[in-house]
């Protein structure tokens, strides 16, 4: 694996740390809310619903890290490939922003997987 497509690999990884941080722990958090556009009501009533998603997200990591660790790119790709589709489902049906905070990283470093 070349050093580009580990460094990208890792901050796809990385900014679903991040998001799994705020959905599972600061969703009802005036950050939290900020983050996502919610108001104090929302997010209480949504507030399981955020740390279901959260823990997803966290496969999410989990099986980039697996990918990063083994070093097996089907396993990096297969994982990317997730983070881009949920991009994707998440820009059509939530906000157009996840397309470039989730599905342009997961695709740069997906090529970049690809190239190494």
């Amino acid at each position: 694996m070349n050093v580009v497509a580990g460094v990208l690999v890792g901050l796809v990884a990385a900014i679903h740390v991040y998001v799994v941080v705020v959905e599972m722990a600061l969703w009802t958090s005036p950050t939290g809310r900020r983050i996502f556009g919610t108001d104090p009501e929302f997010a209480r009533a949504s507030k399981s619903l955020a740390a279901n998603q959260g823990l997803y997200n966290g496969f999410l990591v989990a099986g980039l890290a697996w990918g990063l660790v083994s070093g097996e790119q089907d396993v990096r790709l297969f994982f990317l490939g997730c983070v881009a589709v949920a991009g994707l489902y998440g820009a059509a049906t939530v906000s157009p922003r996840i397309l470039l905070v989730q599905t342009v990283p997961a695709v740069l470093a997906g090529v970049a997987v690809l190239a190494a």
